[in-house]
């Protein structure tokens, strides 16, 4: 089963976490694209998110946003590189 435009919206929206604290999380302004504020609803209907519009990743949602993010860099060298160098 091939990702869904709407599973790679939500991925794309857990990769903007910030793993390295649990202190940061999003907010997703009304003024965002409508694909993000869809994916971002979508996340915390699923638990994912502490808040439609963002907040914080859950233990669920720390789990996922941290495959996801391990997914981006096996498959994308250039986000690797970019990882490797921070």
């Amino acid at each position: 089963m091939p990702f869904s435009p709407e599973l790679v919206d939500e991925m794309n929206t857990l990769v903007r976490f910030d793993l390295a604290t649990s202190q940061q999380g999003i907010k997703v302004h009304k003024t965002a694209a409508p694909e993000v504020i869809a994916a971002t609803r979508r996340l915390h209907a699923k638990g994912l998110l502490t808040l439609a519009d963002g907040g914080y990743l859950t233990g669920l949602g720390r789990d996922a946003a941290e495959h996801a993010q391990s997914l981006l860099m096996i498959l994308d060298p250039v986000v690797e590189a970019q990882t490797d160098t921070i």
